[in-house]
């Protein structure tokens, strides 16, 4: 798939592609599996949950998970749960030679026997009103107890024999288990999770841990449940981080003007840092755009800028009051001198940014807010 396609375009595209594979499907050699368009794979797990307990197997693991699964769907802003790490059960014949052979058996008319019980036929079909519903029955034996009653006749005396009395059944996962996955050494079972489109990552993020907190009193002994991944503890963290640094950068700015600058200058250019933080905030929201790790990096890096900008005005207003000029005097004076080299600087940030912004492609997509960002500063 090309680059420059979006999100728009791309439902369209897969279903293109669908089309025109399911006409050459005719025209495929015998024995060709049937062919499948697998377009539900651009998912972001958000939430990842690792499901281990002391004493459980994968198959009990997977039966909570399951209902977790079930539960956690029902969350506001969670788009999809996905299970992963869970083990195909298996049913296991193990035949006995001797116990064949006393009974006058072999074991191709006992595996013939198996395969023939598994196959599921067409039983015809009825009518219902006027409508045309075809009968498969369900031959599969999905127990341990219908294999083990499952009756095989003999060769010669037409006895009525039962597979257990030549075999030992029993139940279990696959030998050769596939895409295994352990925590802390433990087998587990990852509910990962998918945020709906336009969310709040952080109140989903709560909202789950309430749900979690809610199913605990019913959560079987010994199971644990353990965050792989929390996308919204992260984004809440980068947040609270990024609130700390703006604290810092204002804090800082102030102690370093108050001994070269004075008091009044130290607090003009942090209120100013402040007020421009806030106002870009407002037209982030009135513009869509949204405030997560992009949005809040192009944030710090517009920090300095913004400190830069604030302390040029107020040094040449500093200086033009020492020179004997009014404060009108002072500060449209030092504005005329400094409009066009900031006005310039800040072009050039904005032109650096614009390649990311402006793409078509996926780095667009992913990266625009680090460009728009700094529009809506300036603007």
């Amino acid at each position: 798939m090309e680059m420059d396609y979006g999100p728009d375009e791309l439902p369209q595209i897969w279903d293109e592609m669908r089309r025109k594979i399911n006409d050459l499907r005719p025209n495929l050699p015998a024995g060709v599996n049937s062919i499948q368009i697998i377009d539900d794979f651009g998912d972001v797990f958000g939430v990842m949950i690792m499901v281990t307990g002391d004493g459980y197997d994968y198959v009990e693991l997977k039966r909570y998970a399951d209902y977790l699964s079930r539960e956690l769907e029902l969350v506001d802003g969670v788009g999809k749960v996905d299970i992963s790490g869970n083990q195909q059960e298996m049913l296991f014949v193990e035949l006995s030679l001797e116990r064949l052979s006393a009974l006058n058996l072999d074991m191709n008319t006992v595996m013939g026997l198996l395969n023939q019980q598994n196959s599921v036929q067409s039983a015809g079909e009825i009518m219902i009103n006027g409508e045309s519903l075809a009968i498969r029955p369900n031959g599969s034996l999905d127990s341990v107890e219908s294999l083990e009653n499952l009756i095989i006749h003999g060769r010669d005396t037409g006895n009525l024999i039962r597979l257990k009395d030549v075999a030992d059944i029993s139940k279990g996962i696959q030998e050769k288990p596939s895409n295994v996955i352990t925590f802390n050494g433990k087998p587990a079972i990852n509910l990962a999770i998918s945020f709906g489109s336009g969310v709040n990552v952080v109140e989903v993020g709560k909202a789950l841990d309430a749900e979690l907190q809610a199913l605990e009193s019913i959560k079987p002994a010994g199971i644990h449940l353990d965050y792989f991944y929390n996308q919204s503890a992260e984004v809440d963290k980068s947040v609270q981080d990024f609130v700390v640094s703006l604290a810092q950068a204002v804090g800082i700015v102030i102690v370093v003007l108050l001994f070269t600058m004075g008091m009044r200058s130290g607090i003009i250019i942090g209120a100013v840092l402040l007020l421009t933080v806030f106002g870009t905030f407002i037209m982030m929201s009135i513009n869509n755009i949204e405030l997560h790790r992009i949005s809040l990096g192009a944030l710090i890096i517009a920090l300095g800028m913004l400190v830069d900008n604030a302390i040029v005005i107020v040094e040449g207003i500093l200086v033009g009051l020492k020179q004997g000029q009014t404060k009108k005097q002072a500060a449209m004076s030092i504005a005329k001198q400094t409009q066009w080299p900031l006005l310039g600087a800040t072009v050039i940030a904005i032109t650096a940014f614009a390649p990311i912004g402006l793409s078509q492609d996926a780095t667009g997509e992913f990266m625009g807010s680090l460009f728009w960002y700094f529009v809506t500063r300036c603007s």
